[in-house]
């Protein structure tokens, strides 16, 4: 599940529900078992596809009618032919055009993943989409806001050079964690989990059984 907000949002969303899924399915953490390392990989995978000359290309492929037209020619202009790509089936890094210096989408958007496997559920959360689960009629949270509020999110924000002003980091995004949302993300001393704002998400494992 992804949740879209700020002006073009929707256009990150889509990329989600587009790519997301993929990336868990072909990483080795989700050949061996480990789903959450998988699905938090996926997450910051997001963020490096929707940079360059392809991410631009798939955004506007995504995105309102001129952006859809506009990606298409470029994708017939500038994507590299069968025999240009090196035999390297992951080419996104490695398509050049006018946008090969694009930093990414300004927007972003919350994701919430909940995968059923065997006898245990595995939540993967960033931002403020929320989970919950019900036991017995009673509703018990499986995952939590990421606000720049908190102490733990605070700390990274003011150490990447950020701020927080009226409860938004530098006094605009009222998310500390998202995929998408670069503008937050450009500190290239930093890696992906320490940035302003991070796609890193929370892992929360549960063990269930089936009642009768």
């Amino acid at each position: 599940m992804a949740s879209s907000y700020g002006r073009c949002c929707k256009v990150v969303a889509k990329f989600c529900a587009k790519y997301l899924h993929q990336q868990v399915l072909k990483h080795e953490a989700y050949l061996q078992g480990d789903i959450g390392t998988a699905v938090q990989k996926a997450f910051f995978r997001m963020d490096e596809m929707m940079r360059g000359q392809r991410g631009w290309r798939e955004l506007a492929a995504l995105g309102d009618r001129l952006n859809k037209f506009l990606g298409m020619i470029e994708g017939l202009v500038w994507s590299p032919r069968n025999g240009d790509r090196n035999g390297n089936t992951d080419d996104w890094a490695f398509e050049e055009g006018p946008r090969s210096d694009f930093p990414g989408p300004t927007s972003g958007c919350t994701a919430n993943v909940a995968i059923m496997r065997e006898n245990q559920l595995i939540v993967v959360n960033a931002g403020d989409s929320r989970c919950v689960i019900s036991r017995k009629g009673q509703a018990y949270n499986l995952s939590r806001d990421h606000k720049p509020d908190l102490e733990v999110e605070r700390e990274r924000i003011l150490k990447a050079g950020g701020f927080i002003h009226a409860g938004r980091v530098n006094g605009s995004l009222n998310l500390a964690r998202a995929i998408g949302d670069m503008e937050f993300k450009q500190n290239k001393f930093l890696p992906a989990e320490k940035q302003i704002v991070t796609a890193d998400p929370d892992i929360n494992i549960l063990s269930y059984r089936m009642e009768a």
